[in-house]
């Protein structure tokens, strides 16, 4: 698509604003009502964009501004327990590197999952579930959560009933009251009752079979060689492997692995050092999540850019309408199964396609190598495209 518009302007302010690097997260030892259950004492819990579900007033959030989705992400110890809850609105957790026993259903025993490094993982709505962490070292599970406001989570009534024996309850409006502190229940202040076991016989089962068709291995990536306007130019040589919707992606044969509403597209790139993304836009918000290597992101002005470089499990939400590039600077830190390339996480907001903006010298320079983007946003030959006639 070529230029239409004018780009967002972006100060040097707003990148850092939107620059959340792997030093700048800040855990909430007490973010849920279960932490002082034991086994679930020594979760940390990281919003990165948006609240997400946390109900602790002590929370703290790197980037309040709406996304259409939240980002965050749970630290836990060796068999830490994640206890059992649902979510309204889409869960997808994103295994930077633990090993995690997930499990499913009121009491847990529906169905289990063993996640391991590199899994995506999307938990179907209105399901209890819970994970506890089985690996060696502490691990990082990232999450991506639907919308905005999420609704917050309801937690089986095991959960609420042990909480409520260490002075712990939750207020109708999602606030935590612990009494072990001094807060008081008073008589006015509605709480959270369990889930009436009938509602939880409505819930249904889910098989094992329908879990791990929403779990997308590393080993399960399908990567389009060539998936943008740029990918035959020097410097634009990314590969992409679409995950949740169809999200950036250029290539019409690409299909990603779920196609259900996400508020948010997923989609996992890869490159070696040089090569990247060249300088495009896009309306909606992209926030870039490094799994490995050292890459680089210029954004704004692109005569005159902003800089920014990032490692492992940094973060970086890029200005709706900016214009931007990445490049892959080295693969420090490496990827299994792809010895010298790099890694990240592009989450996209909205379940629609989106339209790539690309600089007027990305264009010419891909027209001249052949390439040009059709009328329904895909890499055609250009040798074709001028043969078509346009309706008067």
């Amino acid at each position: 698509m070529t230029e239409t518009g004018s780009a967002t302007p972006v100060s040097s302010d707003e990148v850092a604003r939107r620059t959340i690097l792997r030093k700048d997260w800040v855990p909430c030892k007490a973010a849920f009502i279960d932490c002082r259950t034991p086994g679930s004492d020594r979760k940390d819990n990281y919003s990165f964009i948006g609240m997400g579900v946390s109900q602790s007033s002590d929370q703290f959030v790197n980037l309040v501004e709406p996304h259409g989705f939240n980002v965050g992400a749970a630290g836990m110890p060796n068999g830490t327990v994640n206890s059992l809850h649902m979510h309204f609105t889409a869960e997808v957790f994103i295994n930077f590197g633990g090993d995690y026993q997930l499990r499913w259903g009121a009491d847990g025993t529906q169905g289990e999952y063993r996640s391991v490094d590199g899994d995506v993982i999307s938990v179907p709505t209105w399901v209890f579930r819970g994970f506890t962490n089985v690996g060696a070292d502490d691990g990082i599970l990232l999450t991506v959560l639907g919308q905005d406001d999420n609704g917050g989570i309801i937690w089986g009534p095991q959960v609420l009933e042990e909480a409520a024996r260490h002075g712990l309850y939750l207020t109708a409006d999602n606030r935590l009251v612990d009494t072990v502190s001094g807060d008081t229940v008073t008589e006015d202040v509605a709480l959270i009752r369990p889930m009436p076991q009938e509602e939880i016989d409505e819930l249904g089962v889910v098989t094992l079979e329908q879990f791990r068709q929403r779990v997308i291995t590393a080993a399960e990536r399908v990567w389009v060689d060539k998936p943008f306007l740029c990918s035959d130019l020097p410097g634009g040589g990314a590969q992409a492997s679409l995950v949740i919707g169809y999200g950036m992606v250029e290539d019409r044969r690409a299909a990603p692995r779920l196609t259900n509403p996400h508020s948010f597209d997923l989609a996992w790139l890869r490159a070696t050092p040089g090569e990247g993304v060249l300088t495009h836009r896009t309306a909606e918000p992209v926030v870039l999540i490094v799994k490995a290597g050292r890459w680089v992101v210029r954004v704004g002005d692109p005569a005159d850019p902003h800089v920014v470089e990032l490692g492992p499990q940094d973060v970086f939400s890029v200005p709706p309408g900016a214009w931007r590039s990445f490049t892959l600077l080295d693969h420090e830190g490496g990827v299994a199964g792809a010895a010298g390339t790099g890694e990240l996480i592009a989450v996209t907001g909205g379940d629609a396609r989106t339209r790539l903006v690309w600089a007027p010298d990305v264009v010419g320079a891909a027209r001249e190598a052949g390439v040009v983007i059709d009328p329904d946003g895909y890499r055609a030959p250009a040798a074709v495209m001028v043969t078509a006639t346009e309706d008067d």
